[in-house]
Parts: C-alpha cells; sequence; structure tokens
C-alpha cells in the first residue's frame, strides 16, 4: 500500500501519556485550594488538551481574572507534584520507533506548555524520534490550525499528507481547520461519542490498536 501520509502529529496528554486523569485531580486540587467549587471529572477531561489559562477559565467558571495566576500556580504545584509518575501508554516507545523506522516525520501539537513538554520529554526519552513541536504557549489554543499550520510550514509537509492524532474533540477540531486528516483514540479524555461526532479517519480504543491502525494505514 502506497503511503499515505508524510506527517504524523501526536497530541501528548491522553495520547502517548496516560495523564489525563493526573490533570482532573490537579485541577480539582487547585480549585479547592483557592475554596472555589471542584470542577466535575467531565468537565475537568473536556478542558484537557487546551491552554492552561483557557481550560482553567473553563473547568472552574467562579474563578475571578485576579485570582487566575494563583490557580495556575497550584494547578502546577499538584501536577508537578507527581508528574515524574505519569508513564506512556504501553507500546508508545515501540509505536514511534517503528514510525520513524518506516521514514515517517513526527510531531507533537500538545496543550502543554514548552517547560511542560520538555520536561516530559526528557523524562520519556522521546525527544529524538520528533522533528519538531509545538505547544500551548506559543501558539494559538486548539482548536485553532496554527499548531499544525506551522508545523507542516517547517517541514514541507502539505495538508493533505498530514494526519493528526489525539484524544480529545479539541485536536479534531483543529485538524479540520488545518485541513488534514485526523485519527482519533478513545482512551484518553473525551468520550467515544463526542469524538466519533467529528468524523475521523476511525477511532481507535486501546494503544496497542493505535499502532497497529498506523502501521496498516498512515
Amino acid at each position: 500500500m502506497a503511503e499515505r501520509f508524510d506527517l504524523i502529529v501526536f497530541d501528548w496528554d491522553g495520547t502517548l501519556m496516560d495523564s489525563a486523569a493526573a490533570i482532573v485531580r490537579a485541577m480539582q486540587a487547585a480549585a479547592c485550594d483557592l475554596a472555589l467549587p471542584a470542577p466535575s471529572d467531565e468537565r475537568a477531561r473536556y478542558v484537557i488538551g487546551l491552554g492552561l489559562g483557557d481550560a482553567l477559565r473553563h473547568a472552574v467558571p467562579e474563578l475571578a481574572e485576579a485570582d487566575y495566576p494563583r490557580m495556575v500556580e497550584r494547578y502546577r504545584h499538584h501536577y508537578l507534584s507527581r508528574d515524574h509518575e505519569l508513564v506512556l501508554f504501553e507500546g508508545v516507545a515501540e509505536m514511534l520507533a517503528g514510525l520513524a523506522g518506516r521514514g515517517r516525520m513526527l510531531g507533537v501539537a500538545t496543550g502543554k506548555s514548552r517547560v511542560g513538554l520538555d520536561r516530559a520529554l526528557g523524562h520519556t526519552g522521546l525527544g529524538t524520534y520528533f522533528h519538531s513541536t509545538r505547544c500551548a504557549d506559543e501558539c494559538f489554543s486548539k482548536p485553532h490550525p496554527a499548531m499544525l499550520e506551522q508545523l507542516m510550514d517547517e517541514l514541507g509537509v502539505p495538508p493533505e499528507r498530514t494526519l493528526m492524532v489525539g484524544d480529545t474533540t479539541h485536536d479534531l477540531q483543529m485538524a479540520k481547520n488545518a485541513g488534514t486528516a485526523a485519527l482519533a483514540v478513545s482512551f484518553g479524555a473525551h468520550p467515544v461519542a463526542a469524538l466519533e461526532a467529528e468524523s475521523p479517519l476511525a477511532c481507535v480504543h486501546r494503544p496497542h490498536e493505535l499502532a497497529r491502525w498506523l502501521f496498516e494505514h498512515a
């Protein structure tokens, strides 16, 4: 089968790293620190993938603008105190190695900050696999297409040869806005029905199914 995509761009949290639950817990703990109502699991999961500012404002609508820096500080405190315990989904390193071995260019488009992504890449040792990455503090937040547009421009790959892989509707909508194909994974933050409503090429339900789909179809 002819290669369909030259560039495969991955979201990070909930797609490559099993971190959605930790993000939810950190948001809830930060809200409690400020004596604000803690967001429900569902509400907190919905904002995963957005830039931190947008995420916290949506997850905790009671947050006063003047309290935003304190909320960010408390969220980062709770998340970073446990982030060394987070693990990649099973088979992710082998999947990336296999795709790189087949000559695919790989990228990351994430709601994490640059400091946060570099920290995660350092912990996991995956940095060498990625040709380029974009973070929410460098671009407009998802679902704006800027992250994908900048990656495609930098790497010289057109939209029709680019695939976005993510676990949220924000990822899939970003792909749609950038004119690229999208593949959904349902083992991260957003439910299957919401993902399928965005009409991705497919929605895979387990990490090993993601690797198999990419090796067979990408």
